[in-house]
């Protein structure tokens, strides 16, 4: 069944309209008719079992049949911070991100990224990656959409990380041998409801002062298993563990 997010300003009681893209997805692309159904979620992480009243030339009008109860989010909040890496990664790490659970994406620049945000050219990419987040949201029966960040400093991440219970920094010099707690003993330090925070670096990882400072401001380096994985790998290792852990 098709899930779509729709805006407070839209749930009129048991009424919701839906407009823009999503109506133009209902109407054009799957050519839905009245009486079928379609799953509102609103932003507030409640959902609804829909049917289609009326079929416009800009929305669609449904009203709300039945509550759909079925949580589909992590019961640990976790946020990815990933240094700037090339190409359309950054997409593809917040699609398949998404869809392992992912509560927030903070896109940071590292001292290793080959990558410089084009300032002029910000705002049409952070609504691209909302998009993007908000498809896969949909795709995976989300019940919220991942928050997409400013791209910010390494130093700013620092500065606003005091507002996570754990912090974790993906090293790669630990799959190397060096000392790291092991996840499994990382996991068993996090409980549900907790708010983690995972930092990866781009290619090339990260330089020596930069894991140091995350050290410093009290980051545990932690070992993503025996292999070197690409920047785009990582997260989705850290993500698809964690389901595993708490949720299987």
């Amino acid at each position: 069944m098709q899930r779509y997010f729709v805006e407070p300003a839209n749930w009129q009681d048991n009424r919701i309209i839906l407009r823009g893209q999503d109506a133009h997805h209902i109407i054009r692309v799957m050519r839905m008719k009245t009486g079928e159904t379609i799953i509102c979620v609103h932003p507030d992480g409640h959902a609804a079992k829909c049917e289609i009243d009326e079929l416009a030339s800009d929305y669609v009008a449904v009203s709300a049949v039945e509550k759909v109860d079925m949580n589909t989010e992590m019961p640990v909040s976790v946020s990815i911070a990933q240094g700037l890496p090339k190409g359309d990664k950054l997409e593809w790490i917040v699609q398949k991100g998404t869809e392992l659970g992912a509560a927030a994406f903070l896109p940071f620049q590292a001292a290793r990224s080959v990558v410089k945000w084009d300032e002029k050219k910000k705002d049409k990419k952070r609504q691209r990656l909302e998009k993007i987040a908000k498809e896969a949201a949909e795709q995976s029966s989300r019940l919220i959409i991942p928050a997409i960040e400013d791209v910010q400093s390494f130093q700013m991440l620092l500065d606003s990380s005091d507002t996570y219970k754990h912090k974790l920094f993906a090293y790669e010099e630990a799959a190397k041998g060096l000392k790291a707690e092991p996840l499994r003993s990382v996991f068993q330090h996090i409980s549900p409801s907790d708010n983690v925070l995972v930092v990866i670096g781009p290619e090339g990882g990260f330089s020596e002062s930069e894991a140091d400072a995350l050290q410093d401001a009290g980051f545990a380096p932690i070992r993503l298993g025996p292999r070197i994985l690409r920047t785009e790998t990582a997260p989705l290792y850290m993500l698809a563990s964690l389901s595993y852990h708490f949720e299987e």
